[in-house]
């Protein structure tokens, strides 16, 4: 069985070094471990640091983005037979002795993947702002996805090899929401493991404030629920203007048989606009669900290629 850790990096020569000397060598279960490198453009020694380490490095000429970084390193790891993928951080937050026990809910068949869950309300060194939206964001996102994961923006995690054959990570910003809604679409079993994190060694390159973690987060969880749930999503909006439409209605039908239906004209151009939106976006749903399935059919062939391809394209360099 064949591990592969994968560490996105963009100017990371300071901290990889941290990052790399903690990897283990050797797990019970794993056959073979090896270490892989997406540099994300970086301008730094980064690239030289992961060679002289002897990883296996994958270039972007430019920054792509977390999002493309997991991308290419998904399908590298795959080309090159991995059994098990695991994801870290290149800035040294999440502690590599946690990746046997990562995992060991894969090696024993009991997972597709699982997160390291931060308990991010409770890190120390957060404060106290962030750990109030952290809580608040983290529920929030799990009633909308829909899926028990305790830290849902945690980049600590491990896939099996029929996980990232399911997966198509199609946001460019950071894969971590996609990658869970997907998991809940598709039937994959996420388990998570609590971990501690290691005390911050700069400030996120992602986001420049926490509130715009959370504007891009909460950007990128709509445009993917609207992706993966197109008839929840135009159902919801299409009772939002029908409702309206009809309270609209009814005002104007009081007054109409009231005889004063006259100088409530206004009511009845309201009640009209807002049915029609209603049916506008009830119409949406329809084509979005069928488009749903027309989505489901092409993954699942585009799953047999993958496992084709990948299955007879094993470098073993």
């Amino acid at each position: 069985m064949k591990l592969v850790i994968n560490i996105p990096c963009f100017n990371e020569e300071k901290t990889l070094p941290l990052v790399l000397a903690e990897l283990p060598k050797e797990i019970i279960g794993i056959d073979e471990v090896e270490y892989q490198i997406v540099d994300d453009g970086s301008k730094d020694k980064t690239v030289e640091i992961a060679k002289n380490f002897g990883c296996h490095v994958i270039r972007h000429i430019k920054n792509r983005g977390l999002g493309w970084a997991f991308k290419s390193g998904m399908n590298e790891a795959l080309s090159r037979g991995c059994d098990i993928f695991v994801n870290t951080d290149g800035d040294n937050q999440y502690p590599s002795k946690y990746i046997p026990e990562l995992i060991r809910h894969i090696i024993n068949d009991n997972a597709d993947i699982v997160i390291g869950n931060r308990n991010p309300w409770k890190v120390k060194h957060f404060s106290p702002l962030k750990r109030i939206l952290q809580y608040v964001g983290n529920g929030f996102m799990r009633k909308v996805l829909g899926i028990d994961v305790p830290d849902t923006v945690s980049g600590f995690r491990a896939y099996s090899r029929e996980a990232l054959l399911r997966i198509n990570v199609v946001t460019q910003f950071s894969y971590v929401l996609d990658t869970i809604m997907q998991a809940s679409q598709k039937g994959l079993k996420v388990e998570n493991i609590d971990i501690e994190t290691n005390a911050p060694t700069r400030k996120s390159r992602l986001f420049k404030n926490m509130f715009q973690h959370i504007r891009k987060s909460l950007a990128n969880m709509i445009r993917l629920f609207y992706l993966y749930e197109p008839f929840k999503t135009f159902s919801f909006l299409s009772l939002m203007f029908f409702v309206p439409g009809l309270s609209l209605g009814i005002r104007f039908l009081y007054f109409y048989f009231r005889n004063e239906g006259t100088g409530h004209i206004q009511s009845l151009l309201l009640a009209t606009i807002s049915i029609l939106g209603s049916i506008l976006m009830f119409g949406f749903a329809i084509i979005g669900d069928s488009l749903k399935t027309n989505r489901i059919l092409k993954e699942d062939e585009l799953y047999m290629k993958k496992k084709y391809f990948f299955g007879n394209n094993i470098d073993e360099d």
